[in-house]
């Protein structure tokens, strides 16, 4: 680990003073920044302590948008007792993410903005231009069954990993920032960048910016909702693929959907095609796998990860009959 300076802020217009400083970075939960730092992947010269600033870990559940401080702990929001009753596919999301004590720490803000967990990307020596720009992707051609179907190019093929992500990717969200020059509001779907021909830029988050709350529009879809996930074994891992759906009905008709996709792409996914197949139908069987085939119908499989095609079918029908059931 590099040395680095911890400054702890006393208030808002410190924390974003000192971010304001060539080489800081944010410190909430610690649950990515720690581990990007012990693994030799993040560098900051001084590291900005937020984790208690007042006003960061509220939920307010009360009105037509439901608002999640940044600092809100994973543990708490999955028990919010609104959340558990009108929109259990974010709870979900939440309870399958990772270990009670890992949720105990990590926040809902620095959640969406963890990084790969690309082995090739992770090792801190083979070819990565996520790590090292212009260096190259070993995953290209080396082991690829975790990389991603959706949103690659020739420069990475690595999964966004996040499980709360690819939930909110199923709602209208978006992601309140703010530096010392000021505040913005960035729809959830354009939070995440393109991989492109950089993929070390991974959001739209500028130099000296921090995330301070996420906003999700209220809909009646939400009580209908679920987040499926597959993985490779029951204890918490990340997803081989997973499906956050949301439905609003009308008697047996799908009157709206809302379907995302995890562990299949370089980004939270949102599924037009899949969506599409499924409004203003009748509710069967046959027309859940049929959305399950328009969600993948657009896939790049590569040499082994193909599997993964033929599964997210599968999960997309089921999460889709479960969510019609509640």
């Amino acid at each position: 680990m590099q040395p680095f300076t911890y400054v702890r802020a006393g208030s808002m217009d410190e924390a974003l003073h000192e971010l304001s400083q060539a080489g800081s970075a944010v410190l909430a939960g610690g649950t990515t920044m720690v581990d990007l730092m012990r693994g030799g992947l993040a560098w900051p010269q001084r590291l900005v302590d937020i984790g208690h600033l007042p006003g960061l870990s509220d939920i307010d559940a009360s009105g037509s948008t439901l608002r999640f401080g940044a600092l809100v702990r994973m543990a708490d929001a999955a028990e919010h007792p609104v959340l558990k009753r009108d929109y259990p596919a974010l709870v979900e999301s939440l309870q399958q993410a990772a270990s009670q004590q890992l949720r105990n720490a990590a926040t809902l803000g620095g959640n969406i903005l963890q990084r790969t967990r690309c082995p090739y990307f992770r090792d801190g020596v083979s070819a990565c231009n996520k790590r090292v720009p212009g260096s190259g992707c070993s995953a290209l051609d080396g082991e690829d069954r975790e990389m991603a179907l959706f949103g690659t190019s020739d420069a990475c093929i690595a999964t966004y990993p996040g499980d709360w992500g690819t939930a909110l990717a199923a709602f209208d969200t978006s992601v309140e920032l703010r530096s010392a020059a000021g505040s913005r509001v960035v729809p959830f779907a354009q939070f995440h960048t393109a991989y492109g021909d950089d993929p070390a830029v991974e959001t739209v988050l500028r130099p000296g910016e921090m995330v301070t709350a996420i906003t999700v529009k209220a809909t009646p879809a939400g009580r209908k909702s679920t987040y499926l996930k597959v993985r490779d074994r029951q204890s918490y891992a990340y997803a081989v693929v997973s499906a956050a759906v949301a439905l609003e009905m009308d008697g047996d008709t799908v009157a709206s959907a809302r379907v995302s996709l995890g562990g299949v792409a370089s980004r939270p996914w949102r599924s037009a095609d899949a969506e599409a197949a499924l409004v203003g139908r009748k509710l069967s069987e046959k027309v859940a796998l049929e959305a399950g085939e328009a969600a993948f119908a657009g896939a790049a499989p590569r040499r082994q990860n193909a599997f993964k095609v033929a599964l997210g079918r599968r999960v997309v029908a089921r999460a889709t009959l479960h969510a019609a059931a509640r």
